[in-house]
This record gives C-alpha cells, sequence and structure tokens, in this order.
C-alpha cells in the first residue's frame, strides 16, 4: 500500500493511511520501516516511525566495484532525490531521465536525458523494481546516449511475473537489490545480486529498546 499515499483519481481511497490506522489499533506502538516508496506516508502514523535507508549499503557494494567513470541516474525527477544522495556516497554525478508513460499501462516511454552519459558507466538507482517498465525504459535511453555499461539498484526487488524475463532482454549488466523482499528460486537470475539489510534491521532494533539514537546510525 505503499503507492496509495494519495488520491491520483476520483474515488480512490487512501489506503496508506487506513494500513497506518489498522497498524496502530491493533496496539503497535512504532514502525519500523526501509525505504518508503511516498516518504510523506510516515504522517499518517499517530505513533513513532523509524524509516531506514538501503542507499548506504548499496553504496557500499558499488564502490568496492571501483566502476570507473560514474554517473548516477534517476529514472524520473520524483527519484532525482534519492539519486542525488546515492550520488554523494559515490561522489559521482546525477543524470535524470524524462520519461511519459502510455496510457494507465505499465509501458514507459523514455523522452530525454538530463545530463551527461557518454562514455561513462550508469548506475539507475530507484526505491523498487516491480515491472521493471521504468528501470528498463532508462537503460535503453542511457545506452542510445552513449552509456558503456549499465547498472541498476533499488532496495524493494518485487520482481513481478515477466520482470525477470525483461530484464534478460535489457541493457543492464547488474541488478542489485535487498532481501527486504523474499526472493525465491523463481526470482534468481545471472544478472541479479542480493544484498542483506538484516544487520541494518538488527543495529535499528537494538537502538530503539537501548533508548540510543536510530538516525545516529546514518550520520
Amino acid at each position: 500500500y505503499g503507492h496509495t499515499d494519495k488520491k491520483d483519481q476520483p474515488r480512490v481511497p487512501i489506503t496508506a493511511r487506513l494500513v497506518a490506522d489498522l497498524l496502530t489499533t491493533a496496539g503497535a506502538d512504532r514502525v519500523l520501516t526501509m525505504d518508503l516508496h511516498a516518504g510523506q506516508i510516515q504522517g499518517f502514523f499517530n505513533i513513532p516511525v523509524d524509516e531506514l535507508t538501503a542507499l548506504p549499503t548499496l553504496a557500499r557494494h558499488f564502490r568496492e566495484k571501483e566502476l570507473p567513470n560514474l554517473v548516477v541516474v534517476a529514472t524520473d525527477v520524483g527519484a532525482a532525490r534519492r539519486a542525488r544522495d546515492m550520488a554523494r556516497l559515490l561522489g559521482a554525478p546525477v543524470a535524470i531521465v524524462d520519461k511519459e508513460r502510455s496510457g494507465n499501462k505499465d509501458r514507459v516511454e523514455a523522452l530525454n536525458l538530463i545530463g551527461e552519459v557518454q562514455e561513462r558507466t550508469a548506475l539507475i538507482v530507484d526505491d523498487e523494481l516491480v515491472t521493471g517498465g521504468t528501470m528498463f525504459a532508462a537503460a535503453d535511453i542511457l545506452v542510445k546516449r552513449g552509456a558503456r555499461e549499465v547498472y541498476a539498484c533499488c532496495t524493494h526487488g518485487v520482481l513481478s511475473t515477466g520482470t525477470i524475463e525483461r530484464l534478460s532482454n535489457s541493457s543492464i549488466k547488474e541488478l542489485i537489490i535487498t532481501d527486504t523482499l523474499p526472493i525465491t528460486d523463481g526470482k534468481l537470475h545471472p544478472k541479479i545480486s542480493v544484498l542483506s539489510v538484516a544487520p541494518l534491521l538488527g543495529e535499528a532494533i537494538h537502538r530503539i529498546h537501548g533508548g540510543l539514537s536510530v538516525g545516529a546510525m546514518f550520520e
């Protein structure tokens, strides 16, 4: 329900608020979450909410790979802040894909690219991968604009039906996801690498129960 944070058409409920009320009514007195699709959902709760991010874990992986001439790419303007945060961790510039969806379907037509990717290694950053339409369209335009290689990463690998096949046929060399969602055998692929966020969650839970600062983990 992380996508249902606002009314985008008439007679549509804001279900994220309902879920927040359900959790609170059920007795929860604190929420610990990871990379919300819409950060404003934190304000739907009347109890403390701690939002962790997997960006430092993902950034550490790419620092160790020492990719040459790196540029971090946002899949759209809405993802620009996440891309800037990643770029800051990696010491790289940012590019943004200007996209447009066709109707109400998941098909994406990437129209333009803001930034320079010629002869660079591109790293696409997003919070989740569901159908892959946005990410794979972005990868295609990066290759057309002269990117040498395209990598991608996201926190939540939803990987709905057909996404693995589309990944196989995409321009992406490697996709890095975390284990916030179970990765079943049907979602394994040679292009996919999975990083664990268990140490991050464990440290946050330890700090919450010990009365320590959770935000200090990312300073």
